[in-house]
């Protein structure tokens, strides 16, 4: 193997690497995959050559482009007489990674709590029956719930969480 496949193949594990971990944390494959392939690049991409190099669709790519750049993960780019999209990863690829990690943890808890929520409406409803203990049981659980939810969206809230993110970024 000669040093081109080997950068070629370093690039390819990290990709899949990429793609794996985003998986895990719920954000899809594609996802991981485009971010850490633009992350790797010396300057921006096109979507056809993500789509090319990654082998992946045409629109899979245009959607996980947007979903990073919503994150602020990814930066597009216009070249002038171009009209095709390019993309480039953020300039401090850290800082947007935490603010996008911090983003989409509070709206997963915000989220959590109010399905908590329609719960706890479902079973205030429910009129006395033979499931009552069932009923109390799983309030209770529901009540346990919303009590660590409350706290983490008061923590991921808190101003000296905002001041130890804005601290990491220098």
């Amino acid at each position: 193997m000669n040093s081109a496949e080997h950068i070629a193949e370093a690039r390819k594990n990290l990709v899949e690497t990429g793609g794996r971990t985003s998986q895990d944390l719920g954000l899809g494959r594609i996802v991981g995959q485009v971010l850490v392939y633009l992350y790797l690049q010396p300057k921006e991409c096109s979507l056809d050559v993500l789509e090319q190099e990654l082998g992946l669709s045409k629109a899979s790519v245009s959607v996980a482009a947007r979903q990073l750049e919503s994150l602020g993960l990814v930066q597009r780019v216009w070249i002038k007489g171009e009209r095709k999209k390019y993309y480039r990863s953020a300039e401090n690829i850290a800082r947007a990674l935490q603010q996008g990690v911090l983003s989409m943890l509070r709206h997963k808890v915000e989220y959590f709590g109010g399905e908590l929520e329609k719960s706890m409406n479902l079973l205030d409803g429910e009129v006395a029956s033979e499931n009552e203990e069932d009923r109390d049981f799983l309030r209770q659980r529901v009540k346990r719930a919303k009590k660590l939810q409350e706290r983490l969206d008061s923590v991921l809230g808190n101003p000296l969480v905002h001041l130890l993110a804005k601290m990491n970024r220098k």
